[in-house]
């Protein structure tokens, strides 16, 4: 019965808002991050095969250095973003008073507060930047949507010379020519391969993932202003309950002495 209780009770303080914001975050993030990553290699896979990019020498910077750099910094999102979500919840137990029970009132309300406030900051920088990562992820998508929709319609352009160009994405300098004409055998080649498919709708996922991402964050935002509105009022209400309670004892203190004197005038 002790146990069952005990349940209870740890599920009525349970942060469902945190808790729901939590697991979407997680999904978009791990949506992203593993999307993204094979969709990177992906590209790797087309610029080598069909486009005959090669690496650089390792003092340049050129395109697939930098899809190697996205590799790494994509491993740093998800590991960051993974602890970010277990401070959040914390903070959730923290306002929703999980542990209040074992710290008192006063530390949740004086701490809660500092913490609201600063993961508010925080969780509205991590927004915007995923703002930008969203915009930045659907670039790709719309480049890969318009090689498929070529390679979906190729009976449609079948007498037209369409090219695609590196040169007018900028991956590569305007000195190399880098580019797949409708007519060419690579061009066949590169629509029916899964490469291209694939790639495409894992940039998709990886963009709905950075959508589910930005909701997660509107939602945390909402959560932990309310959580700051509630703090802040509780700490409001404690310090009325102090003055509240300080003025009782020295009511009962003044009658007190009032009654001692009463009776030793009595006596």
């Amino acid at each position: 019965m002790g146990c069952f209780e005990c349940c209870v009770k740890c599920l009525g303080v349970l942060p469902y808002a945190s808790l729901f914001a939590t697991i979407l975050l997680y999904a978009g993030v791990a949506l992203f991050c593993g999307c993204g990553h094979e969709a990177l290699s992906g590209t790797v896979t087309i610029l080598q095969n069909y486009f005959e990019v090669v690496r650089a020498p390792m003092e340049t910077l050129d395109v697939l250095t930098m899809i190697d750099i996205l590799k790494y910094v994509i491993y740093g999102v998800a590991a960051a973003f993974f602890v970010y979500g277990i401070l959040l919840m914390v903070e959730g137990f923290f306002t929703t008073g999980a542990i209040r029970d074992l710290y008192g009132d006063f530390k949740i309300t004086a701490c809660g507060r500092c913490v609201s406030a600063w993961f508010i900051m925080l969780t509205y920088i991590f927004f915007l930047a995923w703002l930008g990562v969203t915009a930045f992820t659907s670039l790709p998508v719309f480049m890969y949507f318009n090689i498929w929709t070529i390679c979906q319609n190729t009976t449609v352009v079948e007498g037209a010379n369409l090219c695609l160009d590196l040169r007018q994405f900028g991956m590569v300098t305007i000195g190399e020519e880098r580019k797949v004409c409708t007519g060419s055998e690579k061009f066949f080649k590169m629509c029916e391969s899964n490469e291209l498919d694939m790639t495409f709708h894992l940039f998709v996922c990886a963009l709905a993932g950075a959508g589910a991402a930005v909701i997660a964050m509107v939602h945390y935002l909402m959560v932990l202003s309310a959580n700051w509105a509630y703090v802040k009022d509780a700490c409001r209400m404690q310090k009325y309950e102090d003055i509240k309670s300080k003025e009782e004892q020295e009511l009962h203190d003044i009658h007190s002495t009032r009654s001692k004197e009463r009776l030793n005038a009595y006596t």
